[in-house]
């Protein structure tokens, strides 16, 4: 049994929110919203901090480089907007897709960046000066997440196939079919034992990954929400995971029987009030983090 209060709403993006991101302290976040803006959050505070950056389209996608103290925004315009945080400025922009990039992965075995585009091309960029390694064309449709675990990252794909990527070749070692219509977010256990995935169909899929033939075993299939799976993420501890749809909800799930513990929605939790866009389960505290289309962030406390 698991308890569920939130204990903030932040307000202050003008738009649809889409992306949230660790920031590089432990008790702070940014997120990334359609008004063009990053910001930053404060949790001790439970307020936004004086750190913003204008973006010159929607952020979709944020991805923290902590050992340079890097954020990087992907944007509507296909572009990735590297930001010194220490600097407080903008020093360079990359850009490797003609589409919105709806995620971006940072693998430090590898010193790599990925990017997913809209116009199905994932992009690796060498983490040490930004330049492109390689642009890899993997489907017609768009790519909309990235989930990287040592040597591997899972790519969840417009057309409803995940691929497998081996980040030490740089090829697909291996695609499987997985949801009818796109697939929405993918992530790996922190142990990499387990590769969850939502779609565009609503049901949330579980797959045992074998890193030595670069396989997925098909493990459970649940009709999880009523539309879109957009976010997975698990708990620090790995205990939960959490999922986010377009149906306004977020539910938590048991990581060992995949029972659903609780529902968080607008009329018995003050939950969101349109599409649940993002979650991130900050290490802080052991908060959870949600945000989407209403324009508001939102923060919970879950006690089991």
């Amino acid at each position: 049994m698991i308890h569920i209060k939130k204990i903030s709403e932040l307000t202050g993006h003008a738009g649809a929110v889409y992306a949230l991101e660790q920031s590089e302290t432990a008790d702070c976040f940014y997120s990334g919203s359609s008004d063009k803006i990053v910001a930053r959050w404060n949790l001790k505070a439970l307020c936004s901090e004086t750190f913003s950056a204008q973006m010159p389209g929607i952020v979709y996608s944020l991805c923290l480089l902590p050992a340079k103290n890097i954020l990087l925004a992907g944007t509507s315009e296909g572009k990735i907007h590297v930001m010194d945080l220490a600097e407080k400025k903008e020093i360079k922009i990359l850009q490797n897709h003609n589409q919105p990039i709806f995620d971006i992965k940072y693998s430090s075995l590898h010193e790599s960046i990925l990017s997913a585009g809209g116009d199905g091309v994932l992009s690796v960029i060498s983490a040490d000066d930004f330049s492109t390694i390689k642009l890899i064309k993997l489907c017609k449709e768009k790519i909309r997440a990235i989930a990287i675990f040592e040597n591997f990252a899972a790519v969840a794909c417009g057309d409803g196939i995940i691929r497998i990527i081996d980040l030490k070749e740089l090829k697909v070692k291996n695609e499987f079919p997985a949801h009818t219509g796109s697939v929405y977010s993918v992530t790996f256990s922190p142990d990499g034992k387990l590769l969850l995935s939502g779609g565009k169909d609503a049901y949330l899929k579980s797959w045992l990954f074998q890193p030595e033939t670069s396989d997925l075993q098909p493990a459970t299939s649940i009709p999880a929400h009523n539309y879109s799976i957009y976010s997975i993420v698990f708990s620090p501890d790995n205990k939960y995971f959490a999922t986010a749809s377009r149906d306004k909800t977020i539910k938590i799930w048991d990581t060992g029987s995949f029972d659903i513990l609780i529902r968080i929605n607008k009329e018995d939790f003050e939950g969101h009030n349109f599409s649940v866009n993002k979650l991130f389960w900050s290490k802080f505290n052991d908060r959870l983090i949600s945000t989407g289309d209403d324009k508001k962030v939102m923060v919970w406390e879950i006690n089991s």
